[in-house]
């Protein structure tokens, strides 16, 4: 090998390790391969890889008629995503509450309603969310309007992306983007763990008036930037017994056959210690499978 040779190796060496670390060009994406994205990071071995936005070839046809029960949560929901995808003021969404009750459902269900209209999902994770700049950047200049979906959101004390996220709502000097919102889901209310100790950091004025110290403070700001709560509820038996008949239905069960299922229902319910829409979703695909076995 010549000296000339050894030099355009080493070159090109050079050059794929420059390329892994750069952001990937807005041209790359690409945009019509689908209405859903995930924001990925390229493994180049220590962890410091760009991220790039990946199309997702398959995702949930879930429609908003499909989502029982939760008429109040889905009507904001469905409105505030209404005004954004017409190009007028909405807000950032928290959707908080019990698990399994439609909170990521809804979103992925709007998406599927607004898609045709311009509407695009991007998934991102909680570890990835110091990259929220770039990705607002990414897609600043497109005609869709997008949601960038941060699912099952909870931080522990000291984390990176809970300062990250705090900035892209509403701390940067730079103005939001008029196409992105964020919609996050999660267990918790203010996304932090609450603990008994924190309420030894309230203080008492003369008048009475109740003001919480610096702790409560920090836990309670993150979530007060989304402009919209919205909180989601245990069901009670008949609501979970309608959504278990509504998905039987859906896979083909006749009236009998809903009626005969309800005491399995409630027995898979107890089993699970919950009567939510994903366990009667699970139940609704075992008992309709084993019919059709």
């Amino acid at each position: 090998m010549t000296q000339l040779d050894q030099f355009l190796q080493r070159a090109e060496a050079l050059l794929e390790r420059i390329e892994s670390i750069l952001p990937q060009s807005a041209t790359s994406v690409e945009w019509d391969k689908g209405v859903a994205f995930r924001w990925r990071r390229r493994n180049n071995g220590n962890g410091n890889g760009a991220g790039y936005l990946q199309s997702v070839g398959h995702i949930s046809a879930i429609s908003l008629a499909d989502l029982h029960n939760i008429g109040p949560q889905k009507e904001q929901i469905d409105q505030n995503t209404k005004q954004f995808v017409d190009g007028r003021p909405a807000n950032n969404v928290l959707l908080t509450g019990a698990r399994g009750t439609g909170k990521s459902s809804l979103i992925k269900a709007c998406l599927n309603q607004y898609a045709d209209r311009g509407l695009r999902l991007i998934e991102v994770d909680k570890d990835d969310l110091h990259d929220l700049p770039d990705i607002v950047d990414l897609v600043s200049a497109r005609p869709e309007r997008f949601i960038i979906f941060c699912d099952d959101l909870s931080f522990e004390e000291g984390e990176s992306g809970y300062k990250a996220l705090k900035v892209a709502l509403d701390g940067s000097i730079a103005a939001q983007s008029d196409n992105v919102l964020i919609y996050a889901t999660s267990n918790r209310r203010h996304l932090m763990p609450e603990r008994m100790s924190d309420n030894s950091t309230y203080t008492h004025t003369d008048d009475g008036d109740l003001h919480p110290g610096e702790t409560v403070e920090e836990k309670i700001s993150l979530s007060e930037r989304f402009g919209l709560w919205v909180t989601f509820y245990p069901f009670k038996q008949d609501d979970y017994l309608d959504i278990v008949a509504h998905w039987l239905r859906h896979f083909g069960c006749d009236a009998a056959q809903i009626e005969e299922a309800r005491g399995d229902a409630l027995r898979w319910a107890l089993q699970r210690s919950s009567r939510s829409g994903r366990v009667a979703w699970q139940f609704s695909r075992d008992y309709a499978g084993k019919l059709k076995a």
